[in-house]
């Protein structure tokens, strides 16, 4: 079975790709581990990539898949970005390159910031970026068009 990788709209980076018993794995250079490839782990790793590879972000600071709790049910932040001090200051969520960036994933993704509160919310299929800048006091999202590096943020 020949893994065909999606092109997405991101950074090309040599990943480290290997296959077990008809399965293949993607090496997590963040978490230092092999995981299942799966379409939305793609993403997540050529996004987290871009991250630190484009837009300086310190790898110390990514946290992934990171637990939560939202209305008494367990859910998993896909990628949360931490300033030095510890806060929370953006939330990534990542999806397949078949799943359309919609007002419904938009909205999953905020509700899930809306126990972080971060200042930036991101939602990306690899193809299709959606970047928020969000002021919590008036629940205002500013959209931009490119995401800005973290010294920046």
């Amino acid at each position: 079975m020949a893994f065909t990788p999606t092109a997405l709209n991101l950074p090309h980076h040599p990943f480290r790709i290997t296959e077990k018993e008809e399965q293949y794995f993607i090496f997590d250079e963040v978490r230092k581990k092999h995981l299942v490839l799966t379409p939305e782990e793609w993403v997540r790793q050529h996004f987290i990539h871009y991250l630190i590879k484009d837009k300086k972000f310190p790898k110390s600071l990514i946290q992934i898949e990171g637990g939560l709790s939202l209305n008494q049910l367990q859910k998993r932040t896909d990628i949360v970005i931490f300033n030095t001090s510890g806060e929370r200051i953006m939330v990534i969520e990542c999806k397949a390159p078949s799943i359309k960036i919609s007002q419904s994933v938009f909205d999953q993704a905020a509700r899930y910031n809306s126990i972080h509160k971060a200042r930036w919310l991101v939602v990306t299929n690899g193809l299709k970026h959606c970047y928020a800048h969000i002021n919590h006091a008036s629940s205002q999202f500013l959209f931009v068009e490119e995401l800005p590096e973290y010294g920046l943020l």
